[in-house]
Order: C-alpha cells, then structure tokens, then sequence
C-alpha cells in the first residue's frame, strides 16, 4: 500500500534532514498543528504522522486526534529532546506511541519508519481479513512479517498457543519448539534482565486493558542477542477473565545498531575514544539527581604543554600522543573512578567513592610516573590538579572543571619535576578569588564605571645628569578597589594583558599621560617630557597609531615631547610588524625606549636593528653596583656600547649615592629611582619641578 507520512515541525533544519531520510516516501509537510489537522481532514489516507513538539499548537493536536473517530488511530511519532523529557513523556500519555530525539540519526529514522511500515501492513491485514480464521490472508501476511506473530497464555513462560513461521528468521527456533514450550519457552528466551520487567508491566496492561509495547533483548539459538519490540493485547473472556495475549514481535536490530552507534557518538572522544564533556555532564547531572550529597572528587591531567609539538611536528604528531596517553590513563578506570576527555589536551578520573586525602594523592603520583615514563623521550611537562567537593554544597560542574583547571595550571609551573601535582585549596581559591575579584574591576573601569574602583597615575622623574634637571616623567599607572585596597601593578598589568582590557585602558592612561604634559607646558615646563609605558598587545592592536595621534591633536601634544616605552618581549615575536609601527612613531617625532633592558630577550645587536632611540638599564643592573668591585662591573660597558650605537642611557632603579656615583662616572646620561624621588601624584610632580628650577636659579 502507498505510504503516506505528514511532517509537522517549524525547524527548516529538521524537516530537510527528514525528508532526506525518508527518500522515496511521500510526505506532506505543515508548520503547525491547526495545519496539520487541515491537511489530515482533507486526506485520511495519511498513515503516519511525525509532529514536533515544538511546533505551535502540537499538544492541541494530539488531544483532537484522541477525539476524532476517523483520525484516531493514526500513528503519530513525536519529535522531542532530551533535555525535556517531560513533553515526550506528555505527548506519549496523549497517543503518541513512539518518539524520535534529537538530533536526528537518518538510519534510526529509517528503521523507525519500517518498523511503522511493517505494522501498519500488520493492522491492514488484521483489518482486511481475520488474523485467527482466514489461513490464506494471514500466511500472505506473515510471510511479509520482519519477526513473529503468536497467540500465548497469560503465565511466566508465555506457553505459546500459536507461533508464525517467522518465529525461526528471528529466534532461531522452529515455531513447534515454542509451542506448549516444547522445548523451549519464551521466556526462556528473552533475555534474563528484562524478564521479571516484561511480567510486571503485563500485569499493567491487563488491568488497565490498554496496548503492550515493549523493546528488548532476546537470545537466539545461537547465543547472540538481538534487539525486537513488541506490541500486543490482551484477549478477554465475557466474564473479564484473561483468555490469552496476542500480539507481533519485530526485528529492530537494525534501527537499534544505528542508535546504539548515535549514542556512542555523541558520548564519546572521536580521537580518544574516552567520554566526552557532553557525557560527565550526564554523569554528573545523574549523580546530582539520585544522590544529592556526598564527597566526590576531580583528578586533572593538564597537558596543553603538548601544543609546542604541534608546531615543531604537526596536529597528527600530537595528537598520535594524546591517544596514547588515553590508552595508558585507561588502564587505570574502574566504576569508581571514571575517565573523561572533557577538553582538548585535558582528562579527567570522576572519582563518585574514595577513602581519603591520600587515596587521591597517591593516584596522582602514579599517575604521573606513567606519563613521565611515558612522555620520557618527547620530554613534555603537564600537571595534576585534584579537586575534591561535595555534591550538597557543590552543583555547578562548570565551576568545578574550571577550579581542576586551575589546580593543573598550577602544577604545570612547578618545576621540581615534569608531571606537577597540585590540590585546590583554600590558598589558591583565595588566589582565584582575587584574580577574579582584580579582572572585575579591571572590567568596570574599562567600561567607564570608576565609582567603587579607580585607576590613577602617578609620575615618577628622570633626572638628566648632564645639567641635573628633571627632562622627563614616566607615567606608573596604579589601581585601587574597592575590596582589596591598593594592588601592585606587577598583579593587575598581566592580568589587563591578559584579558586584552590593556587596550581600553592603555588608552585611558595614554590620554590622562599627554593631559598631564598639558599642564607642564601651562606651568612653564614646556621641555619636560612624558613617558608612557606600552604593551606588545597595544602596540599590535588595529588602529594604535591613528589613536595615539588622535589623543595627540585632541590634547595638544607635541609628539617630540613624547617617549614610547616597550619591554623586550617585542624582541620575541612579529618583530616586522613592531619594527614597522615603530618608525611611523618615530617618523612623527616620539622617542622610542627598550624598557627594563637586560632581563628579557634583546641584545645591543638587535636593539640597533629596531632603531629605538634609548635603552633604559633594568635595576638588577644597578644593584650589582652595591656589591660588587666597579672593576668588575660590566654596567659601564653596557653604556659605553650603547652610546656607539647613538643610544641615549637610562639608569632605572637608582637608590644609593654610590650607584650615583659611578653611573656619572661612566657618562650614563639619565637616572632614574628613589634616590631621585619616588612615584608622585600631579600635584607633587609640578611641585618637584619647582624646586628643581628654585635650585638650579
């Protein structure tokens, strides 16, 4: 007979993918359930109907069709998701008599379909011609049948009475080594888990006199297992009594085989093959569920150090690692402790029962020795972060795996070994906390909300040795907050840079910088410069320059009144592109400095190659000075290349007369510390200037 399907569903996305699934079978489509009542009332001869449940007016449709004696026994298989298992469940107890979840497995789709096909051949059948007396018409029928047909006591064996001949393609078994059970019963048949379950839900049929269905697992004569559904009824006699069970059982091997693969896709790590985030969140949301309460614990391995052999080798190198790395952390799971892959280069042991502290820890080292023997050759460094919480206090599982994260984080940076191991625990929830607590409040200024925090400047002077008059200030950028005071700048700088708030708030420095050297100028001190220090991630953001020379215009600035301060880390990466924004810099007049020289990447060779205009000597250098024999002091010798090389010198961190002392006397240009002045607000700088001028007059 033709098969006809009517799809309802607002999804684009979903309709084409069923459509595709369903190839040669005509299917009619609606958006709605009104629309799809239409489109039944005008053509009854529709078998099947797929309705979405997000589709407007669904429910209203399956309480019609339970109505209407013409559209009442249509098939209807509802469209749900997982995640709301309480409309599959409503849309069942209306009529509906089988679901499909997203996302949608074509091949599923397909045997779903069949199965429907087949039993609506089944119903036609039984409707055309009697199932118990027309012999011809049930033979043609049966034969077409994907299983068995059989009529059987209501007892624990289910005595068989009659048995098709599709009994054997199914079981196995010829129909008359059923029959009377022979010898073999039904029940012996199905499967041992699902036989007490298949009595009890029997029993529920009989007394609320409605359709059985049911699927599950039989053993062939063979002794494999096969996946069938089964639909049946009970017969009764006139006094109420139970005469016998009727009913199909079909092969659904198939369409089980393409679910059980779904399911295993969407659980599992293509590369690792280990449970994926998707699947600890189902574990952990069941465990959440039935449980409630009770200490749990997280085992991270940390290995994103591995993206360095990326590079060096390839994707396929490294990730030939990780699978090995998921085979040996595999010999290690049980049902106690289970294994994820919740992020790339990431695992994770769930452990749900554990003794203590140390049960953990000890797992942890060996785990660690199995990955240092394992990673010896490629010498890769990782870490093992432990988290342990309980279930009554602890719900959020994003929270939890980003703390793991921390913990391995932090064992990654010890560097007693290769493989660290790190506990999360109040000091580094502490740590977290105020990490947390700083970027917020980097946030909100960025955003222009200073109303609790605030960032301000203050100024610290450079002295010219040549005249000792002060010829520049470099701006030191602080932060106060609301909840933890004043924070040094070495805390909340690398978390700006971090973050990318440097960008907003570099600006917001830059403008405050250029209004300050404003005010010299009004004040008669139009030759003092101003120094702002800027990041790479500043200086390679799109549109720096034009900003910079906007803020410029806009405060009247004179770009040769201006020093650009970058650290040496822009020796380590696009030196091209830094060296290009550089001269533009230059070319408008600014000076360009190398900040804290001597404690990163650069050397005089490279300096020269980025043509900046001063080289400003790291204070380590200049506390040699207190301890060693200036003989053996190379400090002079760093001046001295440099002013080959037409650097312009200047000494940071100056605290002590004597460091003073030997810097004039190896023609150091400027100096720069607290022997000098500490870090000043404007007032105070202004002031300073001041004295200076009162001095030298």
């Amino acid at each position: 007979m033709p098969f006809q399907i009517l799809l309802t569903s607002n999804s684009a996305a979903d309709i084409a993918n069923i459509k595709e699934a369903l190839g040669h079978y005509h299917a009619f489509v609606s958006a709605s359930g009104d629309e799809a009542m239409e489109i039944l009332k005008a053509d009854p001869k529709i078998n099947l109907l797929i309705l979405d449940l997000k589709a407007s007016g669904a429910f209203r449709l399956l309480e019609a069709l339970k109505t209407d004696d013409c559209l009442k026994k249509l098939r209807t298989v509802i469209l749900t998701d997982s995640e709301d298992p309480e409309s599959e469940s409503k849309g069942l107890q209306l009529g509906a008599i089988d679901f499909l979840r997203r996302p949608i497995s074509p091949e599923a789709l397909k045997a779903r379909i069949k199965v429907h096909l087949s039993l609506l051949r089944a119903e036609k059948a039984l409707e055309e011609e009697s199932f118990l007396l027309l012999d011809r018409s049930k033979t043609v029928f049966l034969h077409h049948l994907p299983g068995l047909a059989y009529r059987c006591d209501f007892d624990r064996n289910w005595t068989m009475r009659y048995v098709s001949e599709g009994c054997y393609n199914l079981t196995g078994y010829r129909p008359e080594s059923l029959l009377f059970n022979r010898d073999i019963s039904y029940n012996d048949i199905i499967a041992p888990e699902y036989r007490d379950f298949l009595w009890n839900r029997w029993h529920e049929v009989v007394k609320t006199k409605e359709p059985f269905r049911h699927e599950y697992e039989i053993i062939t004569a063979s002794g494999q297992r096969r996946w069938v559904i089964e639909m049946g009824q009970p017969i009764f006699k006139e006094n109420g009594e139970v005469e016998a069970l009727e009913g199909i059982v079909l092969d659904i091997a198939a369409r089980k085989a393409a679910e059980i693969a779904l399911k295993h896709s969407l659980e599992h790590d293509r590369w690792t093959g280990l449970y994926n985030r998707d699947y600890l969140e189902s574990v952990f949301a069941d465990d959440l569920r039935r449980n409630g309460k009770g200490r749990r614990a997280f085992v991270g391995i940390n290995l994103s150090t591995v993206e360095i052999l990326t590079v060096q080798y390839g994707f396929q190198y490294t990730q030939g690692l990780i699978s090995k790395t998921a085979e040996t952390l595999s010999n290690y799971y049980n049902s106690k402790r289970i294994l994820f892959y919740p992020n790339q280069n990431r695992f994770a042991f769930y452990f749900t029962d554990y003794r203590d502290k140390e049960e953990l820890l000890d797992f942890a080292k060996v785990i660690e020795e199995a990955l240092e023997r394992l990673f010896r050759m490629e010498r890769i460094g990782g870490g093992i972060g432990i988290l342990e919480f309980d279930l009554a206090t602890e719900s959020n599982l994003n929270t939890l795996l980003h703390r793991l994260l921390v913990a391995s984080e932090k064992a990654i940076k010890m560097y007693e070994k290769e493989i660290g191991i790190c506990f999360y625990d109040e000091e580094l929830e502490a740590a977290v906390n105020r990490e947390r607590e700083i970027t917020n409040a980097l946030h909100r200024i960025a955003d222009g909300d200073e109303s609790c925090d605030r960032l301000f400047l203050e100024y610290q002077p450079i002295l010219n040795l040549e005249d000792d008059r002060i010829c520049c200030f470099e701006t030191l950028a602080r932060l106060q907050t609301e909840k933890l005071g004043l924070v040094s700048p070495l805390e909340f700088i690398p978390l700006a840079e971090k973050t990318k708030l440097i960008v907003p708030l570099g600006e917001k420095i830059i403008e405050e910088s250029f209004r300050f050297q404003r005010k010299l100028r009004e004040q008669g001190f139009k030759d003092v410069s101003i120094a702002v220090n800027i990041s790479l991630i500043q200086l390679l953001s799109p549109d720096f320059t034009e900003r910079l020379f906007a803020l410029m215009r806009e405060t009247g600035t004179d770009p040769a009144k201006v020093v650009i301060e970058i650290t040496e880390s822009v020796f380590s990466e696009n030196f091209e592109a830094v060296n290009s924004i550089i001269e533009k810099l230059r070319e408008a007049g600014m000076h360009i400095a190398i900040d804290d020289f001597g404690t990163g990447y650069s050397s005089l060779a490279r300096e020269r190659e980025l043509q900046v205009d001063c080289i400003k000597l790291a204070k380590a250098f200049i506390d040699k000075l207190l301890t060693l024999d200036w003989s053996k002091a190379i400090t002079g010798d760093i001046i001295s290349m440099a002013h080959k090389l037409g650097h312009c010198i200047v000494a940071e961190g100056v605290e002590h007369e004597i460091q003073l002392q030997y810097l004039r006397k190896h023609h150091c240009d400027r100096v720069q510390g607290f022997l000098i002045s500490k870090p000043l607000d404007e007032t105070a700088a202004i002031e300073l200037l001041y004295k200076y001028k009162k001095k030298s007059s």
